[in-house]
């Protein structure tokens, strides 16, 4: 059971070892960026010393990285809802993940190989494809070329750029179709000479 809040009137700011409490409930839940728990502890009313004292304390000990948080996020994107990596970087700018740790993940994969048996995609084709299997749930690929320009377009609203979501559903037709592929695999309509 919850306990009422205090106006914030009555609130007394916390001390630094109930900020540092505070902090260590909130990353209880799952892993969060520097910036969130900084709005965290400002919303809780701590001071700029403990605040940052508190938060130093936390990225020493490592339960605050945010290169590590955005390779948790990618991989959690992967393992449950594939997104493309622009959408996946845009989720990370709203967790507070700076550009330049951003540009220092680019040109390698986000999430990093899984120990498990489930093996995580391993490309932007893996994962557009991992996302159409998740949508079309064991159902085939439609034939119908207003059907294949719907399903390109909800793969396009996850992230994933129009090549990427052309070579998706041109392999999921050629998987789908005895014998290889149809006219239009993919759904769109290629520009001839």
């Amino acid at each position: 059971m919850s306990r009422p809040r205090r106006p914030d009137a009555e609130r007394t700011p916390p001390d630094l070892d109930a900020a540092m409490d505070i902090a260590a409930r909130f990353l209880g839940t799952r892993p969060r960026t520097r910036w969130e728990l900084e709005r965290r502890l400002k919303r809780a009313g701590a001071n700029e010393e403990d605040l940052g004292r508190v938060l130093d304390q936390l990225s020493n000990l490592g339960y605050v990285d945010d290169t590590a948080f955005a390779r948790w996020w990618a991989e959690q994107r992967d393992r449950h809802g594939p997104r493309g990596r622009r959408m996946v970087e845009a989720e990370l700018r709203q967790h507070g993940v700076t550009s330049d740790i951003l540009e220092s993940l680019r040109g390698e994969e986000f999430a990093e190989p899984g120990l498990d048996a489930d093996p995580l995609p391993r490309s932007e084709v893996e994962r557009a494809a991992a996302a159409l299997a998740r949508h079309l749930k064991g159902r085939p690929l439609p034939a119908e070329f207003r059907a294949r320009q719907r399903i390109g377009a909800f793969l396009m609203r996850r992230g994933f750029d129009s090549e990427t979501v052309r070579d998706a559903l041109r392999k999921a037709a050629s998987e789908s179709t005895p014998g290889g592929s149809t006219p239009e695999p993919d759904g769109f309509r290629d520009e001839g000479p």
